[in-house]
C-alpha cells in the first residue's frame, strides 16, 4: 500500500520537494540492528548488535573488514551492506595495486557516496537500504564516517545508527568530550556501554554483540568473544564496586525528613548511574 502517488518511483519529486523512496531506504536503516562507532586520536572502535532470528540459526555478520586500515559496520539490509563492502574492498585493492599505498579513507567514502547517489537518480534502480559506519586510519589520523542511503556522508567523533540508537547517542553525547584522549581500552568500554543502552534491559553478552578495532600499529580486526566477555565482566565488577556507595543512603533515608536537600542530592547521584534503557 502506497503512502501517496509520489512514492512509486525514486525519481518522482513530491510537491514538497521530497523523494519518498529515498526516505523509505533511510527508514530501513532505522529498523536494522544497532551499530555504533567512536574514535580517538589513534583508534577507532566499531560495535554492533547481532541477534539471531531464532535459536536454530546463526546471526548475520554486521561488521566487515575492507582493508587492513578500513572496516565498516552496517545497519539495515545486510545483503546491500555485503555488496557495498565488497565494492569498497575492490576499490582498496585497485588503488593499492596502482599506487602501492593504502587508499585514503575520505576518498573511499566519497566514492561510496557517489555510488549510492546514482541509485537516487535512476528510475530502474532502488536506493541501497543500508547505512554504513566507516572506520579507518590513514596519514591524516583516525576517521569515522557515516554513509547514508541518500548519498550524503558525514564525519563524526561518535555516532550510532539502527534500532533504538537514540539511547546510544544520548550516552555518546554525554561522553564524547573525553573520546579524543581516550585509550584503546576506554574506547572499547564506551562502545560496549553504548551497545548496552540499545538493549533496553536485556543482559549484554558477547554472543549478541561484535566489536572491532583499528588504530596506530593495529590493523582492523574483530575481537574474539572471549575478549569481549572479559570486558563485559569488567563492567559488572565496576558496577559492584560502586554498589557500596548507596549503603550510607540507608541511614540518610531514615533522616530524609530532617534533611530533604541532602536526600535529593543522594538520589540524584544514584540516578546518574542508571542507564537510559532502564527508563
Amino acid at each position: 500500500m502506497f503512502r501517496n502517488q509520489y512514492d512509486t518511483d525514486v525519481t518522482t519529486w513530491s510537491p514538497a520537494g521530497r523523494l519518498f523512496q529515498v526516505e523509505y531506504a533511510m527508514e530501513a536503516v532505522k529498523q536494522g540492528s544497532a551499530a555504533i562507532g567512536l574514535r580517538s586520536k589513534t583508534h577507532v572502535v566499531l560495535g554492533c548488535v547481532n541477534k539471531a532470528n531464532s535459536e536454530l540459526s546463526s546471526h548475520q555478520k554486521k561488521i566487515f573488514k575492507v582493508d587492513d586500515h578500513i572496516g565498516v559496520a552496517i545497519a539495515g539490509l545486510t545483503a546491500d551492506g555485503r555488496v557495498l563492502s565488497r565494492y569498497m574492498r575492490n576499490e582498496c585493492i585497485n588503488y593499492s595495486f596502482t599506487y602501492e599505498s593504502p587508499l585514503p579513507v575520505g576518498r573511499l567514502v566519497v566514492q561510496l557516496a557517489d555510488k549510492a547517489q546514482v541509485c537516487t537518480q535512476r528510475s530502474w534502480k532502488r536506493p541501497y537500504g543500508v547505512g554504513l559506519l566507516v572506520a579507518g586510519l590513514d596519514e591524516s589520523g583516525a576517521h569515522l564516517y557515516y554513509n547514508c542511503p541518500s548519498g550524503n556522508y558525514f564525519e563524526y567523533q561518535a555516532f550510532a545508527i539502527g534500532s533504538r540508537s537514540q539511547a546510544a547517542k544520548t550516552y555518546l553525547e554525554r561522553r564524547f568530550d573525553n573520546f579524543m584522549d581516550s585509550s584503546r581500552e576506554d574506547l572499547i568500554k564506551d562502545a560496549l556501554m553504548a551497545i548496552r543502552e540499545t538493549l533496553q534491559g536485556e543482559t549484554l553478552k558477547s554472543s549478541i554483540c561484535t566489536v572491532a578495532v583499528v588504530g596506530v600499529g593495529e590493523s582492523f580486526h574483530i575481537l574474539d568473544q572471549g575478549t569481549v566477555q572479559q570486558m563485559i565482566d569488567a563492567f559488572d565488577i565496576a558496577g559492584e564496586q560502586e554498589a557500596p556507595a548507596p549503603e550510607p543512603d540507608a541511614d540518610a533515608e531514615q533522616g530524609a525528613a530532617a534533611e530533604p536537600g541532602a536526600g535529593a542530592d543522594q538520589v540524584g547521584a544514584v540516578d546518574e548511574g542508571v542507564a537510559p534503557m532502564d527508563i
